[in-house]
């Protein structure tokens, strides 16, 4: 052990004088007090590069560590490293549900599933329980109620916003006038593609817009969660620029190693780890990423991937695909193949879903959804960036869809059935992408992009995106933690 203590703070950049070396020789159980002194120092802000024997002591009079009520804490952590009882539940999954082959009816009854979903969403309030057809609406005098899908959006010289709208009966044009600005300042929302309803009345050909009325979710109620759930999004083992030590200390840490005591607290409580997409880096994602990689095997990333998920045995991993993982990019994107990833598939404690999938963990309803379609609603709507992307992830749950604009970034597979509607209300909507942190409750709904482990990358550079690097997001007893292993 002489050689091991030395080592260890060597590695940790830290010098100990021959006092302190004998006091941690002379120690129980030298090894965890090594450990246990490193996670201290290395999280404390001083720039102390020197151990001496009084700052050990200092250290075991003042930590609780090794008091009888910190003994029992460890036993607890060890006692969670055993398997635990989980309560999951796949609700949606697009995994075996894809039957396009790309024809201009797959299309069609694409839209059309969507339009019915939604519109049945939306004439469920009581605002539009008595809605007419378009074709109907276009032909009386009275006031009008309509539901359409949005097919163009355009604005007057006079600032006035037009919005062409259509069903299966027909099409309108839709004024929106600048001076009604509640209604004007939703419609700088508004997106091709997504299906709204529309209060107003006839004037000419046209149709004025007295109120626009958005599927929207209700508030809900908050459920008890007497356990702890981590996120994670955009891991990116394979690239060089992947936090390797960073990720080390947070498996340490789910583990029971790293951490003050509340850290530690909280990991005991860890029971599921949800990952939102971009498990690793891929290959050939972008022009010369190769030069980027310091994996340069599909396969062989997801072996490392196995590897380190592997160390995180007591807890259940699911794990849905992103836009850099082996699968196809069009959305839904089906769970990631075995055959890439043979070893992750071999954890017992991993499952493996859709983008987007939704899950519930002990009864907690979980939508996942890794999150390319930010990009479409940052560089579309007035007000919406990839800086907060919590904004972007309010407005897809009030539209009902996590990827409303189709034929622009976000590649969208035609299918019969549209399985990007948020037909469900979740109690948590988790998404990555943007390698940017976000939380926000919204209505009572958890909503919550965590970040990534990879350090800014060139690309990021070109478009000064700034990544939240290795901040991780935990929802504890149904409170939010954001944990830093960077």
């Amino acid at each position: 052990m002489t050689d091991d203590i030395i080592l260890k703070f060597a590695d940790a950049e830290i010098l100990l004088d021959e006092t302190a070396y004998h006091k941690i020789k002379a120690f129980e159980d030298s090894s965890q007090l090594v450990n246990s002194l490193i996670n201290h120092l290395t999280m404390s802000p001083s720039e102390m590069l020197v151990l001496t024997g009084d700052q050990v002591e200092e250290y075991l009079g003042n930590s609780e560590i090794y008091s009888p009520l910190s003994k029992k804490t460890s036993e607890m952590a060890q006692s969670k490293l055993l398997p635990q009882e989980f309560d999951l539940q796949i609700l949606k999954d697009a995994s075996q549900k894809s039957y396009t082959n790309g024809e201009i009816k797959d299309l069609s009854s694409y839209f059309k599933n969507r339009y019915q979903k939604l519109k049945d969403l939306l004439i469920s309030k009581r605002e539009l329980a008595d809605n007419q057809s378009i074709k109907e609406a276009t032909s009386i005098n009275d006031a009008v109620k309509i539901v359409g899908m949005i097919n163009d959006i355009r604005s007057t010289k006079n600032n006035h916003k037009l919005i062409e709208l259509e069903d299966e009966t027909g099409s309108a044009t839709v004024l929106i006038h600048n001076e009604n600005h509640e209604v004007f300042e939703q419609a700088e929302r508004l997106v091709k593609d997504e299906v709204v309803g529309v209060l107003g009345s006839r004037k000419g050909t046209l149709i004025m817009a007295n109120e626009l009325i958005n599927p929207g979710v209700p508030r809900i109620d908050e459920k008890p969660m007497d356990f702890a759930t981590v996120f994670l999004s955009d891991i990116h083992i394979g690239s060089s620029t992947f936090l390797a030590d960073a990720f080390d200390r947070f498996i340490q840490w789910i583990n029971g190693n790293y951490g003050d005591e509340q850290q530690q607290e909280i990991a005991n409580n860890v029971k599921y780890v949800v990952v939102a997409g971009d498990i690793v880096d891929g290959i050939g994602v972008y022009p010369s990423q190769d030069k980027e990689l310091t994996i340069k095997d599909i396969h062989q990333q997801y072996e490392e991937a196995a590897r380190l998920f592997g160390d995180m045995s007591h807890v259940k991993i699911i794990i849905a695909p992103g836009n850099h993982d082996a699968c196809r990019l069009a959305e839904p994107q089906p769970a990631i193949p075995e055959d890439y990833a043979k070893g992750l598939y071999e954890l017992k404690n991993a499952e493996f879903v859709s983008n987007p999938a939704m899950v519930s963990l002990d009864g907690i309803k979980v939508l996942i959804y890794h999150g390319r379609s930010f990009d479409d609603m940052a560089m579309t709507v007035k007000g919406m960036s990839h800086q907060q992307s919590d904004l972007i992830m309010k407005e897809l749950l009030e539209k009902r869809h996590l990827a409303p604009i189709y034929g622009e970034r976000t590649p969208l597979a035609s299918e019969i059935e549209d399985h990007l509607v948020i037909d469900d209300v979740p109690d948590v909507f988790h998404t990555g992408h943007v390698h940017i942190n976000s939380y926000r409750r919204y209505k009572g709904i958890h909503l919550i992009n965590s970040g990534t482990f990879q350090s800014q990358t060139e690309f990021q550079k070109i478009y000064n995106i700034v990544p939240t690097t290795a901040q991780v997001p935990v929802i504890n007893n149904g409170s939010l933690k954001m944990l830093d292993f960077s």
